[in-house]
């Protein structure tokens, strides 16, 4: 199998209650198929991840935020996946952002992001050990409560 190789930024966004903000969409290839994640996305050319991560932050949930707020990446994987029946491998940086509150606009959304993302919620680290919903990243509960302590520091 051959695979589009693809860099991309995330964002933990964390609340004054220790959650993070995941969003909810699918592959129009597979309808009936949904799953949680984190705001972020692919990088564009020349952007480094914490300016790609600022960006899509900006256009997913509305918060515009400085890429140097963001600091250094807390978590890295190599996530492999289909999309519109290509197959990516994507390697992708997430930085923890908090905020004490933040209420969602998806104005940014672009034609495929209105299509494809159906919701937003807010997941404690505990609501994601207890859905039975695909949620990405795999160890997203972990990375919450890491979060949790980086933000008390």
């Amino acid at each position: 199998m051959t695979y589009i190789q693809r860099r991309a930024a995330r964002v933990l966004l964390i609340d004054d209650k220790d959650r993070a903000l995941l969003l909810r969409g699918g592959d129009p290839a597979r309808p009936g198929e949904h799953w949680w994640f984190t705001p972020g996305g692919g990088l564009d050319e020349g952007e480094t991840p914490a300016q790609g991560a600022a960006r899509e932050l900006f256009e997913e949930t509305g918060l515009r935020v400085d890429a140097a707020e963001l600091g250094e990446p807390v978590h890295h994987e190599v996530a492999e996946f289909s999309y519109r029946n290509r197959h990516y491998q994507q390697s992708q940086h997430f930085f923890v952002h908090r905020v004490p509150s933040w209420e969602v606009s998806t104005a940014g959304f672009d034609a495929d992001e209105q299509q494809t993302i159906t919701e937003h919620r807010w997941w404690s680290a505990a609501d994601v050990e207890a859905s039975p919903e695909q949620i990405f990243p795999l160890d997203l509960a972990g990375l919450i409560r890491r979060a949790g302590v980086l933000g008390a520091a």
